[in-house]
């Protein structure tokens, strides 16, 4: 059975549809990411899975049943705003949560014990965040949903999180993360693209990016190369000194190229999930 599902959730908010027949599931110890440029609809339909924003049709559901204080319990939750409180100490938010959540305090890493009488607003992100992520699972919930989780924090510290987040599924958690960062995509064992507030795309990042390529193209000249295409109105993005050209009119772009007096090497090569979306 699934733990989290979205049943064709749609959210309106007067003529505008923020999320459009939205329908996916996340089962026991899978982690599942939710991707999408921000206004994609991805915080409203968190909103909608946790209770907290009546949808204006579908169904939100939570372990078989909808969103109510009794599953909730067993639900973890970070919101982007992190949810702690910046004038307590790490251990009082510590021991706010697990007071909220009817449990015990769960010893915390050496990262953050030795910092257990530091107020909290006074710590670095990356910290916050991590912190966070431990008050929303002491309480050794069955189901977590992490909004943008590793947002504005440095690689390293993106990556310890992952590996907590990881650790849970390993556990049995089923896991729904939010995300911006197209890098973070490998980390999921399947991934929802949303757009304009719709399911434009699901399955494995293999799935999605399958028999979908780009056009890459080195030359010495890569920067002029890359500022031609972007004023001309192609979708680029830079790998390195490697501009690559997304969903483009091969001829308009030979065209383009050669009245530019560019010279570039071409080659044709498999498209990331960052480019897949940007064909959706």
């Amino acid at each position: 059975m699934s733990v989290i599902e979205a049943r064709d959730l749609t959210c309106r908010f007067g003529d505008f549809t923020a999320v459009d027949a939205v329908s996916f599931s996340v089962a026991p110890g899978e982690v599942v990411g939710l991707l999408g440029a921000n206004g994609a609809g991805k915080t409203t339909t968190i909103r909608m899975l946790l209770g907290l924003l009546a949808p204006t049709a579908g169904q939100a559901l939570l372990n078989g049943g909808a969103p109510n204080r009794s599953n909730r319990a067993a639900l973890g939750y970070v919101p982007q705003g992190l949810g702690l409180y910046p004038d307590l100490t790490v251990t009082e938010n510590v021991a706010f949560s697990a007071q909220a959540y009817r449990c015990q305090p769960m010893p915390l890493p050496e990262s953050l014990a030795s910092l257990g009488d530091r107020l909290v607003g006074s710590l670095p992100l990356g910290l916050r965040r991590q912190l966070a992520f431990r008050c929303a699972v002491q309480h050794e919930p069955t189901a977590l949903i992490l909004d943008e989780p590793t947002s504005g924090v440095e690689p390293l510290a993106r990556a310890h999180l992952w590996d907590e987040i990881r650790a849970q599924a390993g556990r049995g958690v089923a896991s729904l993360v939010t995300t911006h960062y197209m890098s973070e995509a490998r980390q999921c064992d399947r991934l929802i693209l949303l757009a304009d507030g719709q399911v434009v795309a699901q399955g494995t990042e293999q799935d999605i990016v399958a028999g979908t390529e780009v056009i890459a193209l080195d030359s010495e000249d890569w920067t002029r190369l890359f500022a031609v295409l972007a004023d001309a109105g192609f979708t680029v993005i830079l790998s390195g000194r490697s501009v690559r050209v997304v969903d483009p009119a091969e001829t308009s772009l030979r065209a383009l190229l050669a009245g530019a007096g560019i010279e570039a090497r071409w080659s044709r090569v498999p498209a990331t999930i960052e480019e897949r979306m940007a064909t959706l």
